[in-house]
């Protein structure tokens, strides 16, 4: 199951006054996969913070379904954000933990709070989380170490978790910018395929031009905090990409040294025992 993103006249400024988002509007369908496209600097991580939650707009509004986000308190709250699953450019994984704990870690939204807390997850969780990993094509490492495994392999750990939390949308900030072109698109595309098989809504943030105009149906382009373009990706063409990055029409752009978003400390620290 799906859901539709609706974002209106979003603005969001740092605590030092620096504003970061203009006035941002958008509409994500259903079922859409959607690029986000821009210069580092352009605003787009901080765009994904806004709509996971983790930032709040300083002005605007974020509706999940026609739900405004910044209505909703406590349990609401959390558990409409828990439709949302995150997958960043670092991968945020338990390093001693093993591959499936890892991906267990996702199922703590939907799991009974005392059980989790003991670190003890019920067989229908452990099977979910068998069944992405593999998916992910990650079957042989199920055991193995996360901090054992390459680049490639740990982005698509943090896919699988993402997952695991049975979400309606997934937000894939800068999901390769720390691989090489080949093992990017590879990653990529099983993005696409987890979230074409599950019927997802999902917005990449992407750096390679060419790679964001294969998977995906719409491309957004943003710079300096304002939505330049919003088009069917068979219409964005190279004079607007050329406006958009600059000049520079070249199939990636350096992704900026801003360190990614941390998540909770709970997912930081938690290992699932096994």
């Amino acid at each position: 199951m799906s859901a539709d993103i609706t974002v209106d006249r979003l603005s969001y400024r740092y605590p030092d006054g620096t504003a970061a988002l203009h006035d941002v509007s958008l509409t994500i369908d259903k079922g859409e996969i959607v690029a986000v496209l821009g210069p580092s600097g352009a605003g787009k991580s901080t765009l994904f913070r806004c709509l996971a939650g983790i930032d709040s707009p300083t002005a605007g509004t974020i509706r999940l379904d026609g739900t405004n986000l910044a209505s909703l308190r406590g349990k609401a709250r959390r558990k409409t954000l828990s439709r949302i699953g995150l997958v960043f450019q670092e991968f945020h994984l338990v390093g001693q933990a093993s591959v499936l704990s890892n991906v267990l870690i996702g199922r703590l939204a939907n799991a009974n709070p005392a059980t989790s807390l003991l670190h003890w997850m019920s067989r229908s969780d452990r099977e979910a989380a068998v069944t992405l990993i593999a998916k992910v094509g990650l079957a042989p490492q199920l055991r193995k170490r996360a901090d054992a495994l390459s680049g490639g392999q740990r982005q698509r750990v943090a896919l699988a978790r993402a997952l695991a939390q049975e979400p309606t949308v997934l937000l894939a900030d800068e999901p390769v910018a720390n691989l090489d072109p080949v093992l990017a698109a590879a990653v990529v595309d099983d993005i696409v395929r987890m979230v074409s098989e599950q019927g997802l809504t999902a917005m990449l943030n992407l750096h390679d031009v060419t790679l964001a105009r294969r998977v995906a149906k719409r491309i957004v382009g943003m710079q300096a905090g304002r939505v330049l373009f919003d088009l069917p990706t068979d219409q964005v063409t190279d004079v607007l990409l050329s406006q958009l990055y600059g000049g520079d029409t070249g199939p990636s752009a350096r992704p900026s040294n801003t360190p990614g978003t941390t998540l909770p400390t709970l997912i930081e620290a938690l290992e699932v025992t096994l």
